[in-house]
């Protein structure tokens, strides 16, 4: 027992009056090691279903993120007292240093602020397809800093937190798991309107991604410069994928409308050239 006591008692490395023995080596692996358990309980625990059956993935998530910086906070805090570092004596000597790094990293903290705001509002969860900037991405991750994203084309996309909580963000998946789109398509002058609206809405339905039979509805928008203009509107579950979706049902459209003669016309203008000539041929004979 005396050797191991004296085991512990060896002095690793000392700086100033601060002395790291084996002991405190040992105390801080096991704070690590408690820390850890104590996450993995509490994770196991969130995402039981039997117990969390009430909460979805993303609202679960959130709340692990949230309680696992709390607890790791709280680890580093006794970590640095066990070493001899007094955290309120660092804190308060540190001030000004903190000052100057907080200019520097005003970025960073905003994008730490932003990510606590996501995960505390919940208005941003896992598995949301969002549309940033005109990029569609369906989130996989919120960390503190920054949070992961996968866009249409498969690509893994780093978004900081900033840029989802100060911009203009449309979350498909924030209010049901169904959205309805649009397609716009224009016909030649003389077309048969009803059979028009007939193939618009069978051409979307058609396809097994549409949510809705009832709520897939074709209409005749506008008169254009070159066509009569159409829109058919029609929902679907497959937010993610819906660039994939649309195509397939304008590929039904231009089939039936191949299938039934209408055309869809492209822009023209009518050019009327005005000439002098007649004139200029008259004032030379006299």
């Amino acid at each position: 027992m005396e050797i191991f006591k004296d085991f512990l008692e060896i002095e690793i490395i000392s700086f100033g009056e601060t002395k790291l023995r084996v002991y405190t080596l040992a105390t801080v692996l096991l704070i690590i090691l408690i820390t850890k358990l104590i996450l993995w309980l509490i994770k196991k625990t969130l995402f039981s279903k039997r117990k969390f059956r009430n909460l979805d993935k993303g609202s679960v998530y959130a709340l692990f993120q949230i309680i696992r910086y709390i607890i790791w906070i709280v680890a580093v805090a006794l970590i640095l007292e066990t070493i001899g570092v007094k955290v309120t004596v660092l804190i308060a000597g540190s001030a000004a240093l903190l000052v100057g790094i907080g200019l520097g990293l005003q970025q960073t903290f905003n994008d730490v602020i932003s990510g606590i705001i996501l995960l505390s509002e919940q208005s941003i969860k896992i598995d949301d397809v969002l549309d940033i900037d005109g990029d569609i991405v369906k989130i996989q991750t919120i960390g503190l800093r920054t949070s992961k994203a996968l866009n249409t084309d498969d690509v893994s996309i780093i978004i900081p937190n900033s840029l989802i909580t100060t911009n203009k963000v449309i979350n498909w998946s924030h209010q049901t798991s169904k959205t309805r789109f649009r397609i716009d398509v224009g016909v030649a002058y003389g077309s048969d309107v009803d059979l028009v609206i007939k193939i618009l809405e069978e051409s979307a339905f058609k396809h097994h991604d549409v949510y809705d039979r009832e709520s897939t509805e074709a209409r005749l928008v506008n008169f254009g410069n070159s066509s009569l203009d159409f829109q058919v509107l029609f929902f679907s579950q497959n937010i993610f994928r819906i660039s994939k979706v649309k195509s397939d049902i304008r590929r039904n459209i231009s089939q039936k409308f191949s299938e039934n003669d209408i055309a869809i016309p492209f822009p023209q203008m009518d050019l009327h050239l005005k000439s002098n000539h007649t004139k200029d041929l008259k004032k030379d004979e006299l």
